[in-house]
């Protein structure tokens, strides 16, 4: 028995001491968000100010109900920015057997100016700068299995002007407080400091290695095995020939797979170091991939010799519960939204959470890693320091194409040399928004920038912002022109859209409301929580792998469609993709849709860059359907995207929708003081015959309030003169018009269908300024409105694209079904008042049928015309918006609009400087023309 227990306690001791050659950490905050430790506090100023209390961290204060909240530069006038100090506390123990180890606290993040005191003693210098992670060796201030106090004093406000000029008085939330983990780490005496890679994506590679100590005599091996997988590799070994700290081995192994952002191979990377007598001293493990990042100038960027073109956003490290405090999973689920809208690259302005960039690295994203700096720059005493924590933070990760001396004017240029000391690799640097180190990295250019630059220059070009999205502006709207024409240049290197999510906070001095300081921060393509706005689906679609060319459903279709490869890396034999075909039954059928087969998309082998024909067997009731959805999966089976076309004209359609009146009786006209109805089937419809519009209608329920209308929009339409007409099952009201509207006919039929056939037309007819309306004009919108009280609708159910609103620039996105919104009055970006999505008002494109969805007064109308825009009622304007300037284009008159052109939204530049589809539209109609038709039927049953 004593011999067994011997041996088991021999076995005990084997784990222990394989542990003592890695690096040990324990954490003395938590690690994120939603997952923290109560420390004790005191904030100097502001909310809950001048007592000791309990507060979590990793936080920022304000979150916590402390101090005052900050936007960034825009500090009111004759105001100073909040500038409380915070102070914390914190008993720990640490292990008996870290005795004799190197001990270090870690802080990955604090706002601003950090004192750290342990056990009384000052752990160091003041740390400045508030995005960056700084340590301090603490051996000799730790008593190892004792009780120790960590005392921390955080200031708000920097005494370095510089650092409150980069990181306060920036177009952001400025917050106070330890924001990110705080952690020990306890290492032998001899250990490795810190190592830098270069691996290439040959397999060969070089590290760069600093040691805690001089190791004599003894050597390093090192080796390597995939991260997910299985697979050998050899062990390479390298003798410590000279005493320095400073060692460097290179090594090369074959058969490895080199990362990219479409296959994100990454291995885990070992490095033991022996002493003379072959023990392990200390271990150093970590993740890493091999691939090779080349600027060539007048070129572009190439990885792996194949030339990148990235698919960015902008992000910030924000999250309305906890500022800048976010987690591993907040992580996660942004660069998988990412990469659900289709994007393969990303840039910040100062460094992010270091599990950022591991999801990047695993996940597969190009990253711009930038030193902050908004417009204002570090100086050179504070500059250097933090540069060089930011690099040997991040030289490691794969996913880094780019460094970024600050943004926007934030530039120290004594910096720029200065990255390659601590980077291996040797990446470039550039400077946002500037013409630099051979990048044009020019800001929210125009669709036509570029004199003496892209159009006719040599540089290459890569906007690190453009497409601003504020409130319901940028984003999707007018991408599709941007993208065809820069993805056209063969200097084009990519582009960043601002920003990822709105910067709304959650203010606890103000009842817990969503703050995104009016107007400076909803710049976001989702909200706050990550909420989807319509520009995710327009991006997602126009920056798809596979493109489809344009196509339209005819009987000549025989199932083939004509793709291109847009992938970097991935030949589109290793993607699937399938379709559906849905029925979709108007309220005249039931209201439903089904889908009635399902089936395979054969794709072909195209290289990137390629072009060929896709092809799916046409089912045999394939024109008996409505709609075609197809959907294509990547390699792994995440969805890339999905399309829709319908198999119908709208005309086509209705014919197999409507079905013909039992009855053919029931339907007259009756004129009395000046006005007309059109009566049948229990509904009667009423004309003014002074102005042709509608003066009233009526069912067996009572009123549909639907007046006022029509009325012309963007053409001009004078009411002359109206007849009547009635048949055996029809009853007519005509009105004549002079301008662009030639007539409307009204026809009631026997089943109490109301059809309206307006006919625009171009007759020099002489009416004083109304001959000749339709000569090249510019055409913002044009059609028809109508009112209908707002407080009466309940929710909508149609048949077109959706289920997302459109503008004239940003249609692509929205697919052809059936869809139902319950009524909302979100407005795009201000979350103080609430958000609901997909908005309800607005337009909606490709109109087949709507219901307005009322407790008092439902009814449908349906298009015999293809491409009408549903108008559905008028989003407010935000409130918060800047100097009272509108942020869209102005709606029609009324409520409920049928229109064959609607306006484009701006994004950062009006839309004068985007492209074609943001321009107004130009029509021309001459005498032979046949004209243009709308038909609408109403059905107010």
């Amino acid at each position: 028995m004593r011999y067994i227990n011997f041996i088991i306690c021999m076995l005990l001791l084997i784990p222990l001491g394989l542990a003592s050659q890695n690096t040990e950490r324990q954490y003395l905050s938590g690690t994120g968000l939603y997952h923290t430790k109560t420390w004790d506090f005191y904030c100097s100023d502001g909310q809950n100010s001048k007592k000791w209390s309990k507060i979590e961290v990793p936080c920022n204060w304000e979150l916590q109900g402390f101090g005052t909240y900050t936007y960034g530069r825009f500090y009111k006038k004759g105001e100073e920015p909040s500038k409380e100090v915070g102070t914390y506390k914190y008993d720990f123990k640490v292990p008996k057997d870290w005795n004799g180890k190197q001990i270090t606290i870690v802080f990955e993040g604090s706002m601003i100016d950090t004192e750290v005191f342990i056990n009384d003693q000052k752990a160091g210098d003041t740390h400045q700068g508030g995005f960056y992670r700084f340590s301090y060796d603490i051996t000799d201030k730790i008593i190892a299995g004792k009780k120790n106090n960590l005392k921390v004093i955080v200031h708000k406000h920097s005494a370095n002007n510089s650092i409150n000029a980069a990181e306060r008085k920036a177009d952001w939330w400025t917050f106070g407080g330890i924001y990110r983990p705080v952690y020990l780490e306890a290492k032998p005496q001899t250990a490795f400091d810190h190592v830098a890679l270069d691996a290439k994506g040959d397999g060969s590679l070089t590290a760069d290695i600093a040691l805690s100590a001089e190791l004599k005599g003894g050597k390093i091996t090192a080796s390597i095995k995939p991260l997910t997988g299985s697979g050998s590799f050899e062990t390479k070994t390298f003798t410590i020939s000279n005493p320095d700290l400073k060692q460097q081995i290179s090594t090369k192994w074959d058969d490895v797979i080199a990362w990219n952002p479409e296959n994100p191979q990454l291995y885990v990377l070992d490095l033991k170091l022996i002493d003379s007598n072959n023990k392990t001293v200390h271990e150093w493990t970590s993740r890493m991939g091999f691939r090779t990042i080349e600027f060539r100038a007048k070129d572009g960027i190439y990885m792996n010799g194949t030339k990148i073109v990235m698919k960015g956003i902008n992000r910030h490290s924000f999250h309305p519960e906890g500022g800048r405090t976010t987690n591993r999973e907040i992580s996660k689920s942004d660069v998988l939204l990412m990469k659900e809208m289709n994007m393969n690259a990303v840039r910040f302005h100062y460094p992010p959470d270091q599990h950022f960039l591991e999801m990047c690295d695993s996940l597969g994203m190009f990253v711009v890693d930038e030193l902050a700096g908004w417009q204002n720059c570090y100086d050179s005493e504070v500059g250097p320091k933090l540069q060089k924590e930011m690099v040997m933070r991040d030289v490691n990760h794969p996913c880094i194409v780019l460094w970024s001396n600050g943004n926007e004017g934030g530039w120290n240029y004594n910096l720029d040399a200065h990255f390659a000391d601590y980077d291996p690799q040797k990446r470039h640097v550039i400077h946002p928004w500037a013409d630099f180190n051979g990048i044009d990295a020019h800001h929210y250019p125009t669709y036509l920038t570029g004199v003496a630059r892209l159009t006719n220059g040599y540089k290459v070009f890569m906007p690190t912002e453009f497409m601003h999205g504020m409130y319901d502006q940028g984003h999707g709207a007018g991408l599709e022109d941007f993208w065809l024409n820069w993805t056209s240049h063969p200097l084009f290197a990519g582009a960043f859209m601002w920003a990822f999510n709105d910067c709304a906070v959650k203010r606890t001095d103000k009842g817990g409301i969503l703050d995104s300081d009016d107007f400076r921060a909803p710049d976001g393509i989702v909200g706050p929580y990550r909420e989807k706005e319509g520009s995710v689906f327009t991006v997602r679609e126009v920056w798809a792998p596979i493109q489809f060319k344009q196509l339209y459903i005819t009987p000549s279709f025989k199932g083939e469609f004509s793709v291109s490869n847009h992938y970097i890396y991935t030949n589109l034999s290793e993607c699937t993709m399938s379709y559906k075909l849905y029925q979709v039954d108007s309220p005249l059928k039931g209201s439903k849709k089904e889908v009635i087969t399902t089936g395979k998309v054969n794709l072909p082998a195209l290289a990137p860059g390629e072009a060929g024909k896709a092809k799916m067997e046409l089912p045999n009731q394939f024109f008996n359907a409505d709609v075609l959805e197809i959907e294509a999966f990547d390699k792994t089976g995440k969805a890339i995207c999905t399309w829709s076309w319908p198999i119908k004209y709208t005309d086509e359609y209705f014919k197999t929708q409507i079905t013909k009146a039992e009855t053919q009786s029931d339907v007259k006209v009756s004129e009395m003081d000046s006005i007309t109805t059109l009566t049948a089937n229990g509904v009667s419809v009423s004309f003014s015959q002074l102005t042709g519009q509608i003066k009233e209608i009526t069912n067996s329920n009572g009123t549909i309030p639907l007046t006022n209308g029509p009325v012309a929009v963007g053409m001009k339409m004078k009411y002359t003169s109206c007849y009547t007409k009635q048949t055996e099952d029809k009853a007519m009201f005509v009105a004549k018009y002079l301008g662009a509207m030639d007539s409307i006919v009204w026809t009631m039929n026997a089943d109490g269908i109301l059809n309206m056939n307006a006919v625009m037309l171009n007759r020099a007819r002489g009416g004083k300024g109304f001959d000749d309306a339709f000569t090249d004009n510019d055409i913002y919108s044009l059609g028809l409105t109508f009112n209908y009280p707002e407080e009466l609708v309940k929710g909508m159910e149609w048949f077109g694209r959706g289920p997302y609103r459109v503008w004239k620039n940003r249609i692509k996105g929205t697919n052809y079904n059936l869809w139902q919104k319950d009524y909302n009055n979100t407005i795009t970006g201000e979350s103080e008042y609430g958000l609901t999505y997909p908005e309800f008002k607005g337009y909606h494109a490709n109109l087949y049928w709507a219901t307005v969805q009322s407790d008092k007064a439902p009814f449908t109308v349906y298009s015999e015309s293809d491409g009408v825009f549903l108008r559905m009622l008028t989003p407010e304007e935000p409130k918060g918006r800047q100097n009272g300037r509108h942020t869209m284009p102005g709606f029609p008159e009324g409520d409920i609009s049928f229109l064959y052109d609607i306006p484009a939204i701006q994004s950062f530049k009006p839309t004068s400087q985007q492209g074609p589809h943001s321009q107004p539209g130009n029509i021309r109609i001459k005498v032979g023309d046949e004209g243009i038709r709308m038909i609408l039927d109403f059905d107010f049953r």
